[in-house]
């Protein structure tokens, strides 16, 4: 970020999320973190609702590396990745 939040902006924060399922039963998400950076995530779900199972790849999911993480979610391209 280019400047540091107030404590005010800090409480009304939310990070923005997007997700990709990648096989029926595999899903990529990723999520920006109040520092500025981003990162991505892949893990295996059941399949059911990827609406909802995206919230259990970013709690749990193995960290992508940046390069596939890139391919995969442009939309953060101004963005750090977070190590």
């Amino acid at each position: 970020m280019s400047k540091t939040m107030t404590p005010e902006e800090a409480k009304n924060w939310k990070p923005l999320v997007a997700w990709m399922p990648l096989a029926s039963r595999v899903i990529a998400a990723a999520q920006t973190r109040i520092e500025g950076a981003w990162a991505a995530y892949c893990d295996a779900v059941p399949g059911y609702d990827h609406r909802v199972e995206y919230e259990e790849v970013l709690r749990t999911g193995d960290k992508m590396a940046e390069w596939k993480a890139r391919a995969l979610f442009p939309e953060f391209k101004d963005l750090p990745y977070a190590y």
